[in-house]
């Protein structure tokens, strides 16, 4: 067994929001104009929730739903971007800062590309990084399953840790 904490730290997150009239679309802290929105006790930003899970599990914090439960009041509606500036300092106490972060938003509709640019910007000045350091990228699934036939929105997100 190792005695000092690696350099380096990874994790994974996963995050699937149902689509639903009478609620924003949200996806890495960027309003999206859709007919359709995320349910979910925050904003539903299912994008901004797979990268706090990953910064999370790399450290083997838990996940959003222990740090930020469903159950308080005082998340509900809250903007996930916020959220994700949280788990960025509680990785700084631990002495770790975000080195790059890899995400996929999977959605059928509305296309998102032209909104990834502005996805990267807020994510970055969230976790305190530069523009080049996160990576979102968005699919589809050709028609199948929940996010295919426009039920829902998932996101999936690796991120890279290191030590201060």
């Amino acid at each position: 067994m190792l005695s000092s904490i690696p350099q380096f730290r990874i994790g994974t997150g996963y995050d699937v929001h149902r689509l639903v009239e009478g609620r924003d679309l949200v996806l890495g802290g960027v309003k999206i104009p859709f007919e359709k929105g995320t349910l979910g006790h925050s904003d539903g930003d299912a994008l901004t929730h797979a990268i706090a899970d990953a910064i999370l599990g790399a450290l083997a914090l838990g996940d959003i739903g222990q740090h930020f439960p469903d159950t308080a009041p005082e998340y509900e509606g809250v903007y996930s971007i916020d959220l994700l500036k949280h788990v960025v300092s509680l990785i700084r106490e631990e002495g770790f800062v975000v080195s790059n972060t890899d995400a996929t938003i999977i959605l059928q509709r509305p296309k998102v590309m032209g909104f990834l640019p502005e996805m990267r910007q807020k994510l970055a000045e969230a976790m305190e990084i530069s523009t080049d350091q996160v990576s979102v990228k968005a699919t589809t699934t050709e028609g199948l399953g929940m996010t295919g036939k426009g039920d829902a929105v998932a996101a999936q997100a690796v991120c890279l840790l290191s030590k201060i």
